[in-house]
């Protein structure tokens, strides 16, 4: 069943799927860092979520973050996009679809948990 793009149910069907992915865990063991994103222009209106990982587990969560270490922006067009694979996420920063404010220097350093991150959810069901 597909989950409607930044909904709660997305959400609940994120964290879900990495929590039962051992691949994935394994491969975000040793990765530290808390992001806060903030999608504007949405069918519903501007919505943020967090994302927090820490030894192997990450969790995705509606609302604010209230250590983040990074704040990235942008519009849905751009998010769905970048969570359907259709833009790499490199290519919207520098184009200036997405723009970030924080520690980009922890974000660098964390590429190769975020590529698992991406392969990880790739064969989810979205609704966009």
């Amino acid at each position: 069943m597909a989950v409607k793009f930044l909904s709660e149910d997305w959400i609940d069907a994120v964290n879900g799927a990495l929590a039962t992915d051992e691949d994935y865990k394994s491969s975000t063991a040793t990765t530290e860092i808390a992001l806060q994103f903030e999608v504007g222009d949405g069918p519903d209106g501007d919505v943020q979520y967090s994302v927090a990982m820490a030894n192997g587990v990450t969790t995705f969560g509606l609302g604010t973050a209230e250590e983040a270490d990074a704040t990235i922006r942008n519009d849905y067009e751009t998010a769905s996009a970048i969570s359907k694979g259709d833009l790499n996420t490199q290519a919207a920063f520098i184009s200036g679809k997405l723009k970030v404010e924080g520690n980009l220097a922890k974000i660098m350093m964390n590429q190769s948990a975020f590529t698992s991150l991406a392969n990880s959810l790739a064969g989810m069901d979205i609704e966009y």
